[in-house]
């Protein structure tokens, strides 16, 4: 737990310990997975993944529109990182939509 909040604090400084693992929990057994952990940008079926899965089902954002901005938000400010976390690519998806407390 402490690498994956490690990790979003990289992003976040401010990041609370108890949101992540609220991820890491929804997110189980695919963390095992490395392919599964992490977030292909350049992949459109694994971001329609992320707006279905996480956007839509998890933060009830069903604006597929609002979700691609902020999807798109993330990838860009994930860009450097060639190893994008899931957990860390779900935390800022919520932060951006303002989903954090509803974890």
């Amino acid at each position: 737990m402490s690498d994956y909040l490690a990790d979003v604090k990289r992003y976040d400084a401010g990041a609370d310990g108890a949101v992540v693992d609220k991820i890491v929990r929804h997110l189980g057994i695919a963390l095992r997975s490395r392919d599964a952990s992490l977030v292909s940008c350049s992949d459109p079926s694994e971001l329609a993944r992320v707006r279905e899965k996480w956007c839509a089902k998890k933060l009830g954002v069903n604006d597929d529109t609002a979700a691609d901005e902020v999807i798109g938000r993330v990838c860009q400010e994930m860009k450097d990182d060639r190893s994008k976390s899931r957990v860390t690519f779900y935390y800022l998806v919520a932060k951006h939509f303002g989903k954090l407390s509803d974890l």
